[in-house]
């Protein structure tokens, strides 16, 4: 292996050139020497002492050793195997000079001579295969030292590591065998291929193949479960590396070992958390999630496979202990809670018959049972945890995406508390049904002046609406009472939720910033609520609107420079539904009316122009199809075991705020760029087709006195051609204005930019309709005129035919009688010349005739003698051959010449 020269040209352009040397340099080559060459073996033993405690010291003495010892020491390892201490000093002496050095006292530079070393060593596949090797050694610190060294360097060299693995035969097994060794043994390897199998798929096969389920799961057992310390971690995280993403792995576990292991992890105490034990049920916690998840996106059976997890983790009552985690338990930590409510929204996503258990499901002990969707609305409205409450939340949306019957099932238990029970302390809750406590969370927070309860209710209550016209008709007639009777009767629900998306803009444009921790993002949890009860609603949108000041409010917010992005462009949105789904006919409310007020107070510029900066801001594009989740690891356990203190620095960065990711997730903004491409469409129909009015005819449009008929018709008619061309024109320029202002700024425009004049188009081509139709139908009639003359024409041509052919019959015949006439006429002339008409004579031509039938009747008698004659020589040929073979010739001849015979015999045989 020549290492060294692939290292000397660096080493010497950090040191100076190839040939000068410091002192570390020369130091360690002398060490190398005394190694390689060394006669006594306890010299030897002293030097590689030396060098594994010189390597270690500094960068330049790692540098030295990367361009000159790894030949030396690899060497040590190949063919010095019976020397024990000297192969213990190699392999600590190669796992120094693959460590990086925190403190250097040499000279600064930006090399990582530990980073080069593993780089350098990980490219010889020989050298990998050989401290695999040592595993099978009987010394127990060779082994031991060879897994570190090979964790040191796949720490460095990951992809390296793995590809070299790869290729000697039986590497993993040899891996897998340090499973089964002694206990630190054991611990070191089970690190090391949690490494390896973290992003490694063909190493994840191998690894399953050997048995990786048995014996990750004979380990957690032997260290107690969820109770173990790092160890159990550790397995979980190789066993949750093993199912990420891989349907067959998962596929393997249910079929062989099953779930009933993984979910005994989950008894036990429930009384005492440490920290090790939140991270080791969190894990678990890891791995049911990937289980659900059923494997990677573009894997087509990764459906049909989280369905069946799903419903075997339910048969095997994983949900009772999801609940008790993340719902009953009251000393378990804020990200156990969490975890364990994200996989209840897991469990039940897209899985009707699991929705189905959640909400049969009853908590508590007689007689304080409720259900458990009313104790998980409890946990939205109440947890000081906003992450606690986005996956308590997140059980909501996956219960009603859906899930018509489960919203009308929620829905129908909103019913409005009497005043007095509306005003009770929150804590009563826990008398109320599901509806009342809603309706309670909803309205609770007028009297203290901090929304953040209301946004919360009002969270849940879009999942019950979004997609629902029956729940949103219901919800529709829910009337609040006021809370001072001075002020009237009661009002709509929706009223009340506009009067607090009103009442948070206020307290944030008095105080120039929220003046509850909840108010921050009251805005856009009201206005989401608010697009989704619109949406395909036009009695909502009537509700929405019987109030005036709505419409101004809207209007304003829209407008409001003090206002976020996200805001303006909900509030676009919802002005844009009051258009688009309005049914409205009553003037001032119908859908033209709020399309000129948008016009008028905005600008139609303005206003398009709110889309395209909502859809550009950090909230919508960081949205994320699935609720994201940090991958456990050794690394990053420590801080989520500790996210409340997370949570609390999150909470100050607007972008990051839990609570708006929720509330802008992905399928709410794919639904309001949907909306915005129907809002721009509707505003161009509107202005390219505006309501008509009724005309008033001028007074000189009358009929004159004495004026004709004809006159007076030609008169209007011009008029009205007049008339139409103006109409024509100023629907083309109206179109294509309102285009040109839909088009300014929308990313959804696009296919209008590539029509600018569309909207005179628009005009020209219906224009054209009505010429084509026109066209049509002259076409059609010429069609059947020409038809009839086709017909009639075709008619007279046979006509004409057959009359010809009387007149050909004609000719021939009068040409025959000329003639005859002819011939008479110059008989005639001959009999009254007195000449005689020559008589020809009969006996001669009867001779001649005679004559030629003789002749022919010779020919033809010659024919058949030439026949005949033929046919007796093949006779004589065949009784000449008769004879040969004895036959009687004229026995056989006999009666065959007898004709007159044979019609008698038939005529008898007839009879018969």
């Amino acid at each position: 292996m020549d290492l060294v020269s692939k290292y000397q040209g660096y080493v010497g352009r950090v040191f100076g050139n190839e040939n000068s040397a410091t002192s570390e340099d020369s130091y360690i080559e002398r060490l190398l020497d005394r190694i390689s060459n060394g006669v006594l073996a306890e010299d030897r033993r002293n030097a590689m002492a030396e060098l594994q405690s010189a390597v270690p010291e500094s960068q330049a003495a790692q540098l030295a050793f990367g361009a000159m010892g790894f030949p030396v020491l690899l060497s040590v390892l190949k063919d010095e195997r019976d020397d024990v201490e000297l192969v213990r000093g190699a392999l600590e002496t190669l796992q120094g000079a693959l460590t990086p050095i925190a403190h250097t006292k040499g000279p600064k530079n930006d090399v990582q001579p530990a980073l080069m070393n593993s780089d350098l060593l990980s490219r010889e596949v020989d050298s990998i295969s050989l401290l695999l090797s040592l595993l099978s050694d009987d010394d127990f610190y060779v082994r031991y030292f060879t897994i570190q060294l090979l964790t040191a360097l796949l720490t460095n060299s990951p992809s390296r590591l793995q590809e070299a693995i790869l290729t000697i035969p039986r590497g993993i097994t040899r891996l897998m065998d340090m499973l089964m060794d002694r206990e630190v043994i054991r611990n070191e390897a089970l690190l090391l291929l949690t490494y390896l199998t973290r992003e490694a798929e063909e190493i994840q096969k191998i690894v399953v193949f050997e048995g990786a389920f048995e014996k990750i799961f004979s380990i957690i057992k032997e260290e107690g479960g969820s109770e173990g310390g790092v160890v159990v971690q550790d397995c979980l995280e190789l066993l949750n590396n093993l199912l990420r993403n891989n349907a067959s792995n998962q596929v393997l576990l249910r079929e062989t070992m099953g779930f009933d292991p993984l979910l005994s992890i989950l008894r036990g105490s429930t009384y005492k958390f440490t920290q090790q034990k939140t991270i080791n049920i969190l894990s678990v916690l890891e791995t049911i999630h990937l289980l659900m998840i059923g494997g990677r996106e573009t894997d087509p059976a990764k459906d049909k496979n989280s369905l069946t997890n799903k419903a075997v983790l339910v048969l095997k009552k994983v949900l009772d202990h999801l609940l008790l985690l993340g719902v009953e338990n009251q000393w378990a930590p804020v990200p156990v809670r969490c975890m364990a409510l994200q996989c209840i929204g897991d469990l039940i996503a897209g899985h009707p018959q699991n929705r189905d258990s959640l909400a049969s499901k009853v908590l508590g002990e007689e007689p304080h049972v409720e259900p458990a969707l009313n104790s998980i609305l409890r946990i939205i409205l109440r947890t000081s945890s906003i992450q606690e409450f986005v996956s308590a939340d997140y059980v909501f949306k996956n219960f009603c995406e859906k899930n018509p019957d489960g919203q009308a099932m929620l829905a129908s238990t909103l019913i409005p508390q009497p005043q007095l029970m509306t005003h009770a302390p929150f804590e009563d809750d826990v008398h109320m049904s599901f509806g009342s406590m809603l309706l309670h969370g909803l309205t609770v927070s007028e009297s203290n002046g901090d929304l953040e309860t209301c946004c919360r209710a009002a969270s849940v209550l879009s999942h019950i609406l979004k997609d629902n016209i029956q729940c949103k008709e219901r919800v529709l007639k829910i009337e609040l009472e006021a809370p001072m009777s001075s002020l009237g009767g009661s009002e709509p629900l929706m009223h009340r939720m506009v009067k607090y998306l009103a009442l948070s803009s206020s307290m944030n444009s008095n105080d120039g910033k929220s003046s509850a921790s909840g108010n921050a993002y009251a805005q856009p949890v009201i206005l989401k609520l608010l697009v989704i009860w619109l949406s395909g609603c036009p009695s909502a949108v009537q509700c929405f609107l019987d109030s005036r000041p709505h419409l101004t409010y809207l209007l304003e917010l829209v407008s409001n420079p003090a206002t976020t992005v996200c805001v303006k462009g909900l509030a676009a949105v919802l002005l844009g539904e009051c258009v688009i789904y309005n049914k409205s006919i009553d003037s001032g409310r119908d859908a033209l009316s709020i399309a000129d007020a948008i016009s008028q107070k905005i600008g139609l510029t303005s206003y398009f122009l709110k889309f395209d900066e909502m859809q550009k801001s950090l909230s919508f594009t960081s949205a994320k199809p699935t609720l994201s989740r940090k991958q456990l690891t050794r690394s990053s356990a420590a801080s989520m075991a500790e996210i409340e203190d997370v949570n609390e620095n999150e909470a100050i960065d607007q972008q990051n705020d839990p609570m708006l990711v929720s509330t802008v997730d992905y399928q709410f903004v794919s639904f309001v760029k949907h909306l915005e491409g129907e809002i721009r469409d509707k505003t161009i129909e509107i202005y390219s087709h505006p309501k008509s009015q009724v005309a008033v005819v001028p007074a000189e449009l009358e009929q004159g006195n004495g004026e004709a008929d004809g006159d007076y018709i030609k008169r209007l008619k011009t008029f009205v051609e007049k008339q139409c061309l103006e109409i024509q024109d100023l629907l083309s320029r109206n179109a294509t204005l309102a285009e040109d202002v839909a088009r300014t700024g929308g990313s959804s425009s696009s296919e209008l930019e590539r029509r600018p004049s569309a909207g005179a188009e628009r005009v020209q081509v219906e224009t054209l309709k009505r010429d084509l139709h026109e066209a049509s139908q002259r076409l059609e009639m010429l069609k059947t005129e020409k038809t009839k003359i086709e017909s009639e024409a075709s008619m007279y041509r046979n006509l004409a035919s057959k009359t010809e052919a009387d007149l050909k019959s004609l000719s021939d015949a009068y040409n025959s009688l000329e003639q005859i006439n002819f011939q008479l006429e110059k008989e005639v002339k001959a009999l009254s010349s007195g000449g005689a008409i020559p008589i020809p004579d009969i006996e001669t031509l009867k001779a001649e005739a005679r004559e030629e039938a003789e002749k022919e009747s010779e020919a033809e008698l010659n024919d058949l003698l030439v026949c005949l004659g033929q046919e007796q020589s093949k006779v004589e040929r065949l009784s000449a051959r008769l004879m040969e073979l004895g036959e009687d010739v004229e026995k056989l001849l006999e009666g065959i010449g007898d004709d007159t015979g044979l019609p008698e015999d038939e005529d008898e045989e007839d009879e018969d």
